[in-house]
């Protein structure tokens, strides 16, 4: 597993989701005043322009929109992992999610668009924040 940046603090949109992992939930936000699902967070509604938002919990379930497989990079932190898959998820609850897909052996030949996918979160050894991934429901 690697060693993944963490985020710095004080960051005052983000720091929810990252509290959130810390307890092994995925949060999202909803608009107060339109209703509309806001992700990645920050501080407004993306629809109306609204700066009051709820923090919300995901059931951290999901389907792969489209993915692609990394097999070469230079970045430290990840050179011992091989070739990884980086996804879009279309979470449930109805917002798009950067991730990796873990707990495959060939992500060339395991992972396929509109597979159906399940949060987890991977511990960090340099960090306290574990970082959300998805890996085959």
């Amino acid at each position: 597993m690697p060693n993944r940046p963490q985020p710095q603090f004080p960051e005052l949109d983000s720091q929810p989701f990252w509290e959130g992992a810390k307890n092994g939930e995925l949060r999202y936000q909803t608009c107060d005043d339109c209703k509309e699902v806001v992700f990645y967070p920050r501080a407004h509604c993306t629809k109306c322009g609204s700066g009051k938002t709820t923090w919300r919990t995901s059931k951290g379930t999901g389907t792969i929109y489209t993915y692609s497989v990394v097999r070469q990079n230079r970045s430290p932190a990840f050179a011992d992992l091989g070739a990884y898959a980086v996804a879009y998820v279309d979470v449930d609850e109805g917002f798009r999610m950067l991730t990796n897909i873990v707990g495959v052996d060939d992500p060339t030949k395991q992972i396929k668009v509109g597979m159906k996918v399940k949060v987890e979160f991977e511990k960090q050894d340099s960090g306290e924040y574990p970082i959300p991934v998805f890996r085959p429901a």
